[in-house]
């Protein structure tokens, strides 16, 4: 007897929205199986707003209004049971982040939940990790978003410390980072992964899932550290308009696939990591996996 149950997650980021309809198929003395039945991708930079000016513009509140009625629709013709629409460092921080969900609600019948940097991190660890994280190991997660990066250091397959910073591809395109924000990330990094051998990094958001992509490799291998700085190296030397033709790059990533980079590239120059797993997995799969386990 097998039993199908349909759960949709919204991640409200900083660069763009998602929406995630999953399949949740229940068989007895089987694993639950979570099977990605659509993913719709909304180019809405929230913090360039958020993060520039404090505040949600009203033509991107417009813009979000109009997605969020087309995500409800969509989850209806899905036939959607459940879902669940969280928003990230944005709409945290923008002063009318609360008037922005209100407004959602009265025209589109959607509620969003604001989660903070550490609760988006244990989201997001709690998605599909287990088969990527072994018991005799350490991994460092990295999930790099528009304005926050959350870092969890995992090993013996449990989450040992974890930490978000106000770093983002949206804040480093708009010069919004301090060196102190770098220094203190450094000696996070460093001090607490000191004293493991053998470090890898696991990186997850739209960026590393787009140098995977170029990079052709199967799904199971990591990256190099060799290669990522290569392909830094090649993406600083292409102009914006060369690197939606020759890359095929959607205009919204074309910019932040640069400063992407760099926080990854950090991140395992810092904690002595050779190479990085990119599984696909980001917040939506969390939100999703959280609901059907009554974690969210």
């Amino acid at each position: 007897m097998i039993t199908i149950k349909k759960y949709a997650a919204i991640d409200i980021g900083s660069n763009a929205m998602r929406l995630l309809v999953t399949n949740i198929v229940e068989q007895k003395d089987c694993v639950t199986q979570f099977n990605k039945s659509a993913l719709v991708r909304v180019p809405i930079r929230l913090g360039q707003d958020a993060f520039t000016m404090g505040t949600i513009s009203n033509e991107n509140i417009e813009r979000m209004v109009e997605a969020m009625q087309a995500f409800k629709l969509l989850m209806k013709v899905h036939k959607v049971e459940k879902y669940q629409a969280c928003a990230t460092s944005a709409l945290r921080e923008a002063t009318n982040g609360n008037e922005v969900i209100a407004i959602v609600k009265k025209r589109a019948d959607i509620n969003i939940a604001i989660i903070d940097g550490k609760k988006e991190a244990a989201i997001i660890a709690a998605s599909d990790l287990t088969r990527f994280i072994t018991t005799d190991k350490a991994f460092l997660y990295v999930d790099v978003g528009g304005g926050s990066t959350e870092f969890s250091l995992f090993f013996e397959g449990k989450i040992k410390v974890s930490k978000s910073f106000r770093i983002g591809t949206v804040r480093l395109l708009n010069n919004m980072v301090a060196d102190v924000v770098w220094e203190e990330i450094e000696e996070w990094i460093k001090s607490n992964t000191a004293s493991y051998d053998n470090l890898t990094l696991i990186g997850s958001g739209g960026n590393i899932n787009k140098l995977f992509k170029l990079s052709e490799k199967n799904q199971d291998k990591p990256l190099s550290y060799m290669y990522l700085q290569a392909q830094y190296q090649k993406l600083n030397s292409m102009t914006y308009e060369q690197r939606i033709a020759d890359l095929g790059l959607n205009p919204d990533r074309a910019d932040v696939i640069i400063p992407a980079t760099r926080i990854y590239l950090n991140a395992m120059k810092w904690s002595g990591a050779r190479s990085i797993y990119v599984p696909k997995i980001g917040l939506s799969d969390g939100i999703v996996k959280a609901m059907y386990y009554g974690k969210i």
